[in-house]
């Protein structure tokens, strides 16, 4: 079986791009991840997916995480105009793909603060939802890090609320890991991606991006709408998560179009 390192190695090698590919610059990413019970999130993911779980203080836990950041600079690969600057958030849980035994994760779904959610959502059924975003993030160039990052998300779907304060410490190895590699293979380079389509069908797409630069935060605020309308996490548990980080630019290739995947017998 193949270790993580060599999982992870293969997952950043340079992948030939498509015409519809999609490079962005991200900017103000974080990463909040949750512990908690398997069996909560169970019904929210296709029977193809395993959750996969971690032995954390003691007890098995599933991991979900809530990835918001601005989009700065999207465009298509091969037409570097028009570009567009929007907020999104994504929400997804690490799963296992029964069929291919891969690391993956499941998208329950996306905010969007642009009026192009909508062409997306007609193009290619995706799970984005439309949203309006606040923000008051504040780089200190200098010191090379946050002064502040806080974002307020209005949506019917998921509404969110967050701020985090920079620690500028390393992330270090997190409970639930036995080596870095591991680690970063599983919460960061999960490259494909699974959701229910609005037609009610299957469908994926995948990405590539470089080793993050990442940095431990410290949960100020944090309320995730979804997550506690859907019962996965109530008020208190929002305000602990497992792990919270944060990297102040990167760059995303995003492999399009999202294409349906065909059921199997067993599914």
């Amino acid at each position: 079986m193949p270790t993580a390192r060599a999982i992870l190695q293969r997952r950043l090698a340079p992948r030939a791009p498509g015409w519809l590919d999609i490079r962005t610059g991200l900017r103000h990413f974080a990463l909040i991840t949750y512990a908690l019970p398997a069996e909560r999130l169970r019904p929210l993911v296709h029977p193809r997916f395993e959750i996969e779980t971690f032995h954390i203080e003691g007890q098995e836990r599933a991991l979900l995480s809530v990835v918001p950041f601005e989009d700065a600079g999207f465009h298509f690969r091969f037409l570097p105009w028009p570009r567009f600057r929007f907020h999104q958030t994504n929400y997804r849980i690490y799963v296992r793909d029964r069929v291919t035994g891969e690391r993956v994760v499941w998208f329950l779904g996306t905010t969007l603060g642009s009026w192009t959610v909508h062409v997306c959502r007609a193009l290619w059924g995706i799970p984005w939802h439309p949203a309006r975003y606040r923000s008051g993030n504040e780089w200190d160039a200098q010191a090379q890090r946050y002064r502040r990052y806080r974002i307020h998300v209005r949506s019917q779907w998921a509404p969110a609320t967050i701020e985090l304060r920079d620690t500028g410490e390393p992330i270090g190895l997190v409970p639930g890991f036995e080596d870095e590699d591991e680690m970063m293979l599983c919460l960061t380079h999960p490259v494909e991606g699974y959701f229910w389509r609005l037609n009610g069908t299957l469908g994926t797409y995948s990405v590539a991006h470089d080793i993050l630069d990442l940095r431990r935060a410290e949960p100020v605020e944090l309320h995730f709408g979804l997550l506690e309308r859907l019962g996965i996490l109530d008020a208190e548990e929002m305000r602990a998560p497992h792990s919270t980080w944060i990297c102040p630019e990167t760059v995303f290739d995003i492999h399009m179009p999202p294409v349906g995947v065909p059921e199997s017998p067993g599914d």
